[in-house]
Protein backbone atom coordinates (compact mmCIF):
# COMPACT_ATOMS: atom_id res chain seq x y z
CA UNK A 1 0.00 0.00 0.00
CA UNK A 2 1.79 3.08 -1.04
CA UNK A 3 -0.07 6.16 0.29
CA UNK A 4 -1.27 8.78 -1.89
CA UNK A 5 -0.84 12.06 0.18
CA UNK A 6 3.17 11.70 0.25
CA UNK A 7 5.73 12.11 -2.89
CA UNK A 8 8.33 9.67 -2.95
CA UNK A 9 12.29 9.27 -4.58
CA UNK A 10 13.69 7.31 -6.60
CA UNK A 11 16.08 6.26 -3.59
CA UNK A 12 12.70 4.98 -1.78
CA UNK A 13 12.10 8.12 1.22
CA UNK A 14 8.57 9.10 1.47
CA UNK A 15 7.81 13.09 2.21
CA UNK A 16 4.59 14.35 4.12
CA UNK A 17 4.28 17.62 2.33
CA UNK A 18 2.97 20.22 4.01
CA UNK A 19 2.74 24.12 4.82
CA UNK A 20 5.97 23.90 6.62
CA UNK A 21 8.68 21.38 8.09
CA UNK A 22 8.26 18.15 5.51
CA UNK A 23 8.37 14.94 7.72
CA UNK A 24 10.76 12.29 5.80
CA UNK A 25 10.81 8.48 5.90
CA UNK A 26 11.44 5.14 4.11
CA UNK A 27 8.69 3.64 2.07
CA UNK A 28 7.72 0.25 2.86
CA UNK A 29 9.01 -1.02 -0.17
CA UNK A 30 12.38 0.42 1.26
CA UNK A 31 12.48 -1.46 4.67
CA UNK A 32 11.09 -4.76 2.83
CA UNK A 33 13.91 -4.87 0.81
CA UNK A 34 16.64 -3.87 4.03
CA UNK A 35 15.25 -6.47 6.04
CA UNK A 36 14.73 -5.77 10.02
CA UNK A 37 16.59 -2.65 10.72
CA UNK A 38 18.94 -2.67 13.94
CA UNK A 39 20.15 0.97 13.97
CA UNK A 40 19.82 4.45 12.50
CA UNK A 41 21.78 7.26 12.06
CA UNK A 42 20.50 10.79 11.67
CA UNK A 43 21.24 14.03 11.48
CA UNK A 44 21.27 16.71 14.41
CA UNK A 45 18.07 19.34 14.19
CA UNK A 46 19.70 22.24 12.85
CA UNK A 47 21.96 20.17 10.22
CA UNK A 48 21.56 21.79 6.72
CA UNK A 49 20.73 19.25 4.08
CA UNK A 50 21.31 18.91 0.12
CA UNK A 51 18.65 17.58 -1.93
CA UNK A 52 20.16 14.27 -3.88
CA UNK A 53 22.55 13.98 -0.94
CA UNK A 54 22.93 11.19 1.71
CA UNK A 55 21.52 12.81 5.50
CA UNK A 56 22.20 9.67 7.63
CA UNK A 57 22.04 5.65 7.00
CA UNK A 58 19.75 2.80 8.22
CA UNK A 59 22.00 -0.73 9.13
CA UNK A 60 19.57 -3.75 8.70
CA UNK A 61 21.09 -7.45 9.54
CA UNK A 62 21.61 -7.31 5.39
CA UNK A 63 23.43 -4.05 4.56
CA UNK A 64 23.81 -0.47 5.28
CA UNK A 65 21.92 1.81 2.91
CA UNK A 66 22.45 5.52 3.05
CA UNK A 67 19.18 7.64 3.62
CA UNK A 68 19.50 10.69 0.99
CA UNK A 69 17.65 14.10 1.45
CA UNK A 70 14.57 14.69 -0.74
CA UNK A 71 14.95 18.28 -0.89
CA UNK A 72 17.42 21.10 0.35
CA UNK A 73 16.44 22.59 3.94
CA UNK A 74 17.53 22.21 7.59
CA UNK A 75 16.70 19.71 9.81
CA UNK A 76 14.04 20.87 12.34
CA UNK A 77 13.24 17.23 14.35
CA UNK A 78 14.49 13.88 14.62
CA UNK A 79 12.59 11.15 15.93
CA UNK A 80 15.06 9.94 18.57
CA UNK A 81 12.74 6.94 19.71
CA UNK A 82 14.36 4.99 16.89
CA UNK A 83 17.55 5.38 18.77
CA UNK A 84 15.89 2.67 21.39
CA UNK A 85 13.17 1.29 18.70
CA UNK A 86 14.81 0.99 14.93
CA UNK A 87 12.35 -1.68 14.55
CA UNK A 88 9.37 0.89 14.26
CA UNK A 89 11.20 1.78 10.42
CA UNK A 90 9.76 -2.01 9.64
CA UNK A 91 6.89 -1.96 11.84
CA UNK A 92 5.21 1.08 10.75
CA UNK A 93 7.23 3.08 7.82
CA UNK A 94 4.24 5.85 7.15
CA UNK A 95 3.94 6.45 10.94
CA UNK A 96 6.13 6.31 14.07
CA UNK A 97 8.91 5.02 11.88
CA UNK A 98 9.50 8.44 10.63
CA UNK A 99 13.40 9.76 10.48
CA UNK A 100 13.41 13.44 10.35
CA UNK A 101 11.87 16.87 9.48
CA UNK A 102 13.24 19.34 6.98
CA UNK A 103 12.30 22.85 6.34
CA UNK A 104 12.74 23.01 3.00
CA UNK A 105 14.88 25.96 1.10
CA UNK A 106 11.95 26.04 -1.31
CA UNK A 107 9.46 24.42 -1.19
CA UNK A 108 9.17 24.20 -5.17
CA UNK A 109 11.62 21.31 -4.60
CA UNK A 110 8.48 19.22 -3.70
CA UNK A 111 7.33 19.69 -7.42
CA UNK A 112 10.15 17.24 -8.30
CA UNK A 113 9.23 14.42 -6.03
CA UNK A 114 7.30 11.29 -7.70
CA UNK A 115 3.31 10.82 -6.63
CA UNK A 116 2.21 7.68 -5.58
CA UNK A 117 1.09 6.23 -9.20
CA UNK A 118 4.59 6.83 -10.52
CA UNK A 119 6.43 6.07 -7.69
CA UNK A 120 4.18 2.67 -8.01
CA UNK A 121 5.26 2.28 -11.39
CA UNK A 122 9.07 2.52 -10.26
CA UNK A 123 8.98 -0.58 -7.53
CA UNK A 124 6.85 -2.64 -10.13
CA UNK A 125 9.92 -2.10 -12.20
CA UNK A 126 12.89 -3.13 -9.82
Amino acid sequence: MIPEELRYTAEHEWVAPGSGPVRIGITDFAQDALGDIVFVQLPDPGAAVQAGQPLGEVESTKSVSEIYAPVTGTVVARNDQLTDEPELINTDPYGAGWLVEIEPADAADLDDLLDATSYAELTTSE
